[in-house]
């Protein structure tokens, strides 16, 4: 596969009036609480017919109108009672598009493989998680600089020769190499069209996510466009996104500030036909890059997070699909 990277166009100015504190932050200090989150204010969602060609979580053909719900059990629930010695393949996940499936195949907590007719996208690879069965990378995409965001083994065990690595100025920084992209800068890498959408904080508060220092992603894959957050608030450049087919949200992080509540709101401002929760488990992310001691027994709140945000858009035509983010831990 010919490998293209073009000349990366600014075309988001960044937010007047919105300033950031430049000190960094412990990207992962949760202890998740039972509340849902306040709603955001002067947020108001809409409700758009669903869109034609999204393949049903369950393997159907197309999304019927309302909302299809899948009320598995969860992830958070399933995986706590696994144990460590098991490490069991994740189960992949389609979207319809041009030129065949966008196939979709969860790893850990915001660590994702997508694929499209022979083309593998890695967002935010790290070894804490299975990288067994993972497919080489035709591009990755790094959101951020903390080690499960920017993890260079994860990098170097998945990437073709050649393959470009799309970072933040931070994360480039750390890593020695790859292509920036600054916040609102676009470009096309491995064929792939890459839109860096802002990832930061408007609330004060801690963990803090300084703006101009994270990305999220929106790719184009088979017609397809999938925004990929990165950890922050619900911040304009994401409101005012449109014709997006799917969409990964973190949730619970930053605390108080993206609990199921306002990530529901989130959602109904730019309306994805399907949202994908992701980074909603920190103390079980943190335990998966440190495995001292038991896992943490906090399935019961994280499901209760989890489906407060399902009640929330049970109303709305996104469909919201479960993803195993937090499995067994592999066997080393």
């Amino acid at each position: 596969m010919a490998l293209v990277a073009t000349a990366r166009v600014r075309h988001r100015p960044a937010m007047p009036g919105v300033r950031a504190q430049r000190h960094r932050r412990a990207d992962g200090d949760l202890d998740v609480a039972s509340d849902t989150g306040r709603a955001m204010p002067g947020v108001r969602g809409q409700s758009p017919g669903p869109r034609p060609g999204i393949v049903a979580a369950d393997g159907g053909h197309s999304l019927k109108a309302g909302v299809t719900m899948r009320f598995s059990v969860l992830a958070a629930v399933t995986s706590a009672c696994l144990t460590a010695a098991s490490a069991p393949a994740q189960p992949p996940d389609r979207i319809a598009a041009d030129g065949g499936d966008v196939v979709i195949t969860p790893i850990l907590h915001s660590s994702v493989q997508i694929e499209h007719a022979g083309t593998v996208v890695h967002i935010d690879p790290w070894t804490a998680g299975d990288l067994s069965q993972a497919k080489p990378a035709d591009l990755i995409l790094v959101t951020d600089d903390p080690a499960h965001h920017l993890d260079p083994a994860a990098i170097e065990r998945l990437r073709k020769p050649g393959a470009p690595v799309v970072l933040t100025a931070a994360a480039r920084a750390r890593f020695g190499e790859g292509e920036v992209l600054a916040n609102g800068e676009q470009g096309v890498f491995a064929g792939v069209p890459v839109e860096a959408v802002p990832a930061y904080d408007m609330t004060p508060g801690q963990p803090w996510h300084p703006q101009g220092e994270a990305n999220g992603y929106v790719i184009t894959l088979g017609g397809r466009r999938i925004f990929f957050a990165g950890v922050g608030e619900c911040v304009p450049e994401i409101q005012a996104l449109r014709d997006i087919d799917a969409a990964f949200l973190p949730m619970n992080l930053p605390v108080d500030r993206m609990r199921p509540i306002p990530v529901a709101e989130c959602v109904k401002t730019f309306r994805p036909a399907v949202v994908y929760l992701i980074h909603y488990d920190n103390a079980t992310a943190r335990w998966f890059g440190s495995p001292e001691g038991p896992r943490p027994d906090n399935a019961d709140e994280i499901a209760a997070t989890v489906q407060a945000l399902r009640d929330a858009l049970a109303d709305e035509p996104t469909e919201v699909r479960d993803g195993d983010w937090y499995p067994a831990r592999p066997a080393r």
